[in-house]
């Protein structure tokens, strides 16, 4: 499921930009179908506009019939009557997620225990370390998530200390149970002073199972970042 809200406070109908001859979300659903994984892949989004653009590529959409403060809590409501086992959520503005990373996401749920999984990967950029645009997690020694911040973490108090900083992908894959209970916990302090919505999972005890992938891409946030996804269309 891909969720897709019109609206965007740092960047404006974002997923309807111009990208490689096609809208940044026309990009984000064609990557998704054409990895084959999926029963089914569906757009959930608050807009006709956005509706007409998927269905012209043969696409579902379910409309949102309500305002939500997430992209998780847009797609729980369009999953509540859908009889399914895994929910993967694809943003709609992640248009390089690849079949391989899909596919490793997936597989965490061979393991019982997980109930959320997410994709990070190496930062090695220290622009991107301060940005705070840029969402960073910090994970145990099995990989389930301990934090996520628009801040630097772990913060490198000790210098003589080789510190690895994990970069957040937005893209998570969810037992359909913990999708829905999700929706029925008020948002959390923390998720809302960071706007980060995976903490609201933290907060009531649900880590994530992080899978650490070689991700090449852009999040689109910023029309600094469409340049750069622009560069990097074959």
């Amino acid at each position: 499921m891909i969720p897709a809200r019109y609206a965007a406070s740092r960047f404006p109908a974002k997923l309807m930009q111009p990208l490689g001859g096609k809208t940044v979300i026309a990009q984000t659903y064609l990557a998704a179908v054409r990895s084959g994984l999926f029963d089914e892949v569906v757009v959930v989004s608050d807009t006709d506009i956005i509706r007409t653009e998927i269905e012209q590529y043969g696409g579902r959409v379910i409309m949102s019939l309500g305002q939500h403060e997430s992209g998780t809590d847009r797609i729980a409501e369009a999953a509540a009557d859908l009889d399914v086992d895994v929910i993967v959520n694809v943003q709609g503005d992640t248009p390089f997620v690849t079949t391989e990373q899909l596919r490793l996401l997936l597989e965490q749920f061979n393991d019982p225990a997980v109930q959320v999984a997410s994709l990070m990967q190496v930062l090695r950029d220290e622009a991107m370390i301060t940005n705070p645009n840029c969402v960073k997690v910090c994970v145990d020694k099995n990989n389930n998530s301990l934090f996520f911040s628009r801040s630097v973490i772990p913060y490198p108090r000790a210098t003589d200390i080789a510190i690895t900083h994990h970069k957040h992908i937005g893209v998570y894959a969810f037992r359909k149970k913990a999708l829905m209970e999700f929706t029925t916990w008020p948002m959390s302090p923390l998720e809302a002073a960071e706007k980060i919505e995976c903490l609201r999972f933290l907060e009531n005890g649900v880590q994530l199972r992080m899978v650490l992938t070689d991700y090449v891409g852009v999040e689109i946030d910023t029309p600094e970042d469409l340049e750069k996804a622009a560069k990097l269309l074959p």
